[in-house]
């Protein structure tokens, strides 16, 4: 499975690198608190490992082709295709599979993995390092502070709406509520 891991972190990272989206900080951030989160509620760790790679791996692709609501289905796609190399068990890959398609959230997880992998991409913008990186990608893609705010407060809503694992609810809670009033008083400015 290591080899696998590594495989898919190298397609990742290749697709970073040519797209520029995710940053890498935020896949690192994504990576690190599934595997963090993966340990403390006994799930496999390497499907949340290959979860959080993979969930993202065409948002560059889509967003540069202006088809960013397309990238959970095209991240699954190309992931599937990717994973038809090595002899995985049917239901590894099938629980892979639904850590990219439910990363935004679902109401019922095909498995703890799926949706350990969903809450772990809500820190890309509700932990400070995540809502601080998130600060510096929207201010350098859009023109004006304002915009730049609106677009991390839509990011900072859409996140806190798909926590849903207690833990991650209660670690995340006060900094989305800091968030908010740091993005309305900015706002005010």
């Amino acid at each position: 499975m290591q080899e696998i891991i590594i495989k898919a972190k190298e397609l990742a990272v290749g697709e970073i690198i040519k797209f520029g989206i995710p940053k890498m900080d935020h896949f690192v951030l994504a990576n690190e608190k599934g595997q963090e989160l993966a340990a403390a509620l006994g799930a496999d760790k390497d499907i949340v490992s290959l979860g959080t790679i993979l969930m993202d791996l065409k948002i560059g692709q889509c967003l540069k082709e202006n088809r960013l609501a397309e990238h959970v289905k095209e991240s699954s796609s190309a992931a599937q295709e990717f994973l038809k190399q090595f002899n995985l068990d049917e239901e590894i890959l099938k629980k892979v599979i639904a850590c990219i398609d439910s990363h935004h959230g679902v109401s019922s997880y095909y498995c703890l993995e799926a949706e350990i992998c969903a809450n772990a991409d809500c820190y890309r913008f509700l932990s400070p390092a995540g809502f601080f990186h998130g600060l510096l990608i929207f201010g350098n893609r859009y023109s004006g502070l304002n915009e730049a705010l609106s677009n991390l407060e839509y990011k900072v809503e859409e996140k806190y709406k798909i926590l849903s694992l207690d833990v991650c609810k209660r670690e995340l809670e006060e900094y989305y509520n800091d968030f908010k009033k740091l993005i309305a008083a900015a706002k005010k400015a």
